[in-house]
């Protein structure tokens, strides 16, 4: 029993010392491994420390059980193991059956283990020999010397040489070998954790000085908004001051004009009393003359031819008699408010301006404008005139008039016989039921024409009454009953508002004949994306405004006109922008306002905003239900003015706004991302380092969850 000991003890001792050699190779060419690969080396060097504990000469079973509880480290070196499972501890292997810590060589250069079920073989490596001749002893896997070399490092003991890490150890087969190899296992373990401790301090003092850094920045960043709005309330302060002071002086201009105006009714006053005084004086002189020479005698009858009468100079023109409440400037005459129940007696020839405006007048009887031939405005808005109280010929005889206002009345038709010199007309607030197609026939040079908040609807306008307007650009139907764009448009309009209707349809012909619009107004009405007839305004070439906030859609309407630069769409259903919907605009969209729909960072296309990225100024998109910014708006490189704020976002990304690589400075002049949940403090301190001023950015308040 103690040979089969001894030589098991020998056949492990150099598998041990082979482990050990290619642990020195592998860490030779391993030098930056992790501390992973040292535990390794470490486990190697504990196996052969109890190795050399182990007798030469064999021993008893308790030898061979310490022998055994060593070779348990074997488990852990780098090799590779072939694994078989077992079970209870115990270990399955050709039919045989090992217990646990079991060591058996099947073959030769072949070493398992049984370890808690499971059999781990690894092949002994041989060590390389410093010899002329090797031989392989029979029983044995390796290869030794047949005859040693004298005075080589294997017999010669010369420390000097085995202390030398450039020359290959030699074969370990003393007590001092073993000890050099543990030696320099052991230095170089402990040089391997000096770097790594180096490594580590020099990382730690990195992170160190990258927080110093971000505090210091973010410092900087605290100090320059501070300070930023510190000017913005000196700024705001001063602006009250400014718009105190303009307020100031608009209230001291109209106290002086109050006075001008007092001064001048005083100064009439005077001149109506210095006119009146001489009238009296002219009648006595007159009399005086009279009784000198048109007296009569009882005897003889004198002659009685007159004396011509004293030249008198002529007094200069007074100002004309006006009825209380009213006020004379210039060519003006302003009765507002003065409780007149009819148009009051004017006889002023060079009158050009009437304001009525705010009294009770019911009826406009003939000739009440006889007076004052040369008007070119009359302003009868709240009033209580009626289509029935108008003479038909009233308007007929002012040649000049180009404006008359009569908002807040009781018409329910336009009035008869207006002149065709007329340029803008207003019925706003009325009663008007309808406009048939001789209506306006004659108002060939009308440009103006509001009748918003009556009762009309695309059923009672004659398509021909609008039609005959050639001169017609602005034009105002808010705040009626009209289901559909009213037909008939005028050749020459250029602004159409039609706010306030119950529009469901916009269709394809409808726009076909004003090929001159420039701003079309829809919001507050009943329209979606599906009613908009793809050709409706597409190829419309001035048609640069549409407002369409306040309806049903539930996305960007495709199809927009080439030419559209601002659009509205504030307060609809919105929850996606398609890709490429703005990508047919040219020169491209430069006003976008979002605000208050459904949107969702999933519902904004990469390609939503294609072709407007060198295009758009200004950009809304506050109050949805985004949770990022949109990938494109770092894009726009002419954006001015961003809205982000009242959404859902919970963090921003460094490159959100600026892109860290480029020192280009951004457009923005004000960015707001209050009321999202962003913690301000998780923002990088570059996300904003490319907009010219942090005053223009606003991130409080936030919400909470």
């Amino acid at each position: 029993m103690r040979a089969g000991v001894v030589l098991a003890l020998s056949l492990l001792l150099l598998l041990g010392l082979g482990l050990a050699q290619e642990a020195e190779r592998g860490r030779r060419r391993r030098g930056g491994q992790k501390r992973g690969r040292n535990r390794s080396l470490r486990q190697n060097s504990e196996a052969l420390a109890r190795l050399r504990s182990v007798p030469l000469d064999g021993g008893d079973d308790d030898d061979a059980s310490v022998f055994i509880e060593s070779y348990k480290n074997v488990n852990e070196l780098e090799s590779s193991y072939s694994v078989i499972p077992g079970r209870k501890g115990r270990c399955m292997y050709q039919g045989i059956t090992m217990f646990d810590r079991a060591v058996w060589s099947p073959k030769p250069c072949l070493t398992c283990l049984c370890s808690n079920g499971l059999v781990a073989c690894d092949e002994v490596s041989c060590p390389r020999l410093r010899c002329p001749r090797t031989v392989i002893p029979v029983g044995e896997c390796c290869p030794v010397c047949s005859v040693l070399v004298p005075d080589g490092p294997e017999l010669s003991g010369d420390s000097s040489e085995l202390n030398d890490p450039g020359q290959p150890l030699p074969e370990p087969h003393t007590q001092e070998h073993m000890d050099l190899l543990l030696r320099r296992e052991e230095e170089a373990q402990r040089e391997e954790e000096a770097r790594l401790r180096l490594l580590d301090a020099e990382r730690r003092r990195k992170r160190r000085q990258k927080k110093l850094l971000a505090k210091q920045q973010k410092e900087l960043f605290e100090e320059r908004r501070r300070e930023e709005e510190a000017l913005r309330e000196q700024m705001e302060k001063e602006e009250e001051e400014e718009e105190q002071r303009k307020r100031d002086e608009e209230a001291a201009a109209a106290t002086a004009e109050r006075e001008r105006q007092q001064r001048m009714e005083e100064e009439r006053r005077r001149e109506e009393d210095r006119r009146r005084t001489q009238e009296a004086e002219q009648r006595r002189l007159l009399r005086v003359m009279q009784e000198e020479w048109g007296g009569e005698g009882d005897d003889f009858e004198r002659e009685t031819r007159p004396r011509p009468a004293p030249r008198v100079q002529e007094p200069p023109a007074p100002a004309p008699s006006l009825p209380v409440g009213c006020v004379f400037a210039d060519v003006t005459v302003t009765c507002k408010d003065a409780h007149f129940t009819n148009i009051p007696p004017l006889f002023i020839p060079q009158l050009k301006a009437l304001s009525l405006e705010g009294n009770d007048i019911t009826t406009i009887p003939t000739g009440a404008f006889n007076g004052l031939p040369k008007l070119e405005w009359i302003n009868l808005s709240k009033n209580r005139i009626t289509t029935s109280g108008i003479d038909p010929q009233v308007f007929k005889g002012l040649k000049f008039l180009t404006r008359l206002y009569m908002d807040s009345n009781f018409l329910d038709q336009i009035p008869p016989e207006l002149p065709p010199s007329l340029q803008e007309l207003k019925i706003n607030e009325n009663n008007l039921r309808g406009i048939d197609e001789n209506s306006m026939q004659s108002l060939q040079n009308l440009v103006t024409l509001e009748l918003e908040g009556n009762m009309l609807s695309e059923g009672n306008v004659a398509p021909e009454a609008l039609q005959a307007l050639t001169q017609l650009s602005y034009l105002r139907l808010g705040r009626n009953h009209f289901r559909t764009v009213p037909q008939g448009l005028p050749a020459a309009l250029q602004e159409l508002h039609l706010e306030n209707n119950v529009i469901e349809e916009i269709s394809e012909s409808v726009f076909n004949n004003s090929r001159n619009l420039n701003i079309v107004v829809l919001r507050h009405n009943r329209l979606d994306e599906t009613m908009i007839a793809p050709l409706a305004w597409i190829n419309h070439k001035h048609l640069e405004s549409i407002d369409l906030s306040h309806n049903k859609l539930y996305h960007v309407p495709s199809f927009l006109p080439r030419s559209l630069v601002h659009l509205v769409l504030v307060g609809n259903r919105i929850e996606r922008i398609p890709g490429y919907v703005f990508a047919h605009m040219d020169p491209g969209i430069e006003y976008l306002y979002l605000s208050f729909n459904k949107l969702e960072s999933d519902g904004v296309d990469p390609l939503s905003f294609f072709g407007s990225l060198r295009s758009m100024s200004e950009l809304f998109l506050d109050h949805n239900q985004l949770t990022s910014v949109p990938l494109a708006i770092s894009e726009m490189k002419a954006l001015r003015f961003l809205r982000l704020n009242d959404n859902n976002m919970r963090s921003v990304a460094e490159d959100a706004f600026c892109d860290p690589m480029s020192e280009e400075e951004s457009n923005l002049m004000t960015l707001r991302l209050e009321n999202n949940f962003i913690d301000t403090r998780s923002i990088s301190p570059t996300a904003f380092s490319c907009i010219h001023s942090y005053l223009s950015v606003v991130l409080q308040p936030q919400k909470t969850k």
